[in-house]
C-alpha cells in the first residue's frame, strides 16, 4: 500500500489516502465530502556523482551514442501520432 496526497477542488483540503499504485479510487474529502485529484509532487531522489549518464560508462564500447529528442510539435507535445496536437 502507498500513501497519497489528494487535494479538495471544493475546499482546497490536503489529506492522504493509502491504496494500491494500481488503485484509482474516487476520493471524498474528509472535511465537506467534495471530489479530491491527487496531488503530483517532485520524488525526493536525487541522482548525483557518476554512473547515471551515458557519458559515464567505461570506454569498453558497450554504450550506445546518445541522441537528441524529437522536436515538439506547434501544440508543445514531441510525442509522434500526438492525440495533443
Amino acid at each position: 500500500m502507498a500513501r497519497y496526497d489528494y487535494r479538495c477542488s471544493a475546499c482546497g483540503n490536503v489529506f492522504e489516502v493509502e491504496h494500491g499504485m494500481t488503485e484509482h479510487p474516487a476520493v471524498a474529502c474528509p472535511a465537506c465530502g467534495g471530489m479530491a485529484d491527487k496531488v503530483f509532487s517532485a520524488s525526493g531522489i536525487k541522482f548525483e556523482g557518476s554512473g547515471f549518464y551515458n557519458t559515464d560508462q567505461r570506454n569498453d564500447g558497450s554504450a550506445t551514442p546518445a541522441t537528441s529528442a524529437p522536436e515538439p510539435s506547434s501544440s508543445g507535445c514531441a510525442c509522434e501520432n500526438c492525440p495533443h496536437a
